[in-house]
């Protein structure tokens, strides 16, 4: 299995490098709710971080540790000079390459083939990836997805777009899961997942969606991206999927 060891990084038991504060953290969808949150936790933290979009004057935050740069996550060449140098690339997108609505077309799926083929070329300096997913790829019981168990008016009226984002989160973890060259890590919100207040509290689950003794199953974006950057410097989810819930 492919390990690279961070300069100045510290090293789990199973012989993974963590990152620590003022290591470089490479953001995409950085204007995003998730993304934009990701961004200030990890600038709270002390990380130098560079948030990609397509228009880097919709990155509103201001910071010394904070560059704003235009990228392209589909474009192989862009995600290469981007990639150069960083430590972690943290990736939570969505949107579509074309107007078909293919889950294989969601940018989420078509971008991780992207990043894995540009970070396998980039040998023992390439970054780690950290991938935001959706909960619909979480298991309701044993081998039924969320997704699937939703009720059938419920994804009739659903709107194409949410279904190919859905399905595109899918489809993502099942191609990362026969990836084993490259340090990935994905990462799924609960059910229910708004914006709302950072209490540094949650819990960490597997495949199972994660329920509240009241049934309930949620987290904030907030606390969620606590729990990307924890993971960022304790990395204990190397070639995993893991879950953040309350």
């Amino acid at each position: 299995m492919f390990v690279a060891l961070l300069v100045g990084a510290g090293v789990t038991s199973d012989g993974w490098a963590a990152s620590p504060a003022g290591a470089k953290i490479l953001v995409y969808g950085s204007t995003g709710r998730v993304g934009s949150r990701v961004v200030n936790e990890a600038l709270s933290r002390g990380y130098h971080v560079t948030a990609v979009s397509r228009d880097p004057a919709r990155v509103t935050q201001q910071h010394d540790n904070l560059s704003a740069v235009k990228g392209d996550i589909v474009e192989p060449e862009s995600v290469v000079q981007l990639a150069v140098g960083q430590d972690v690339i943290v990736v939570s997108v969505r949107g579509s390459v074309d107007d078909s609505r293919d889950p294989d077309k969601a940018v989420q799926r078509v971008a991780a083939e992207v990043l894995v083929e540009v970070l396998r070329g980039m040998g023992d300096s390439a970054p780690r990836l950290i991938y935001v997913g959706g909960s619909g790829s979480l298991e309701v019981e044993p081998g039924v997805l969320y997704a699937d168990s939703m009720p059938r008016f419920m994804r009739f009226v659903m709107p194409r777009s949410l279904r190919q984002e859905i399905s595109g989160h899918i489809l993502t973890l099942e191609y990362l899961r026969t990836v084993d060259d490259v340090r990935w890590t994905y990462i799924s919100p609960t059910r229910n997942f708004e914006p709302g207040e950072r209490t540094g509290i949650y819990r960490i689950g597997g495949d199972l969606m994660l329920e509240d003794e009241n049934g309930r199953s949620n987290i904030s974006m907030e606390d969620f991206s606590i729990a990307l950057i924890d993971e960022i410097e304790n990395c204990e989810y190397v070639g995993k999927r893991f879950s953040v819930a309350y």
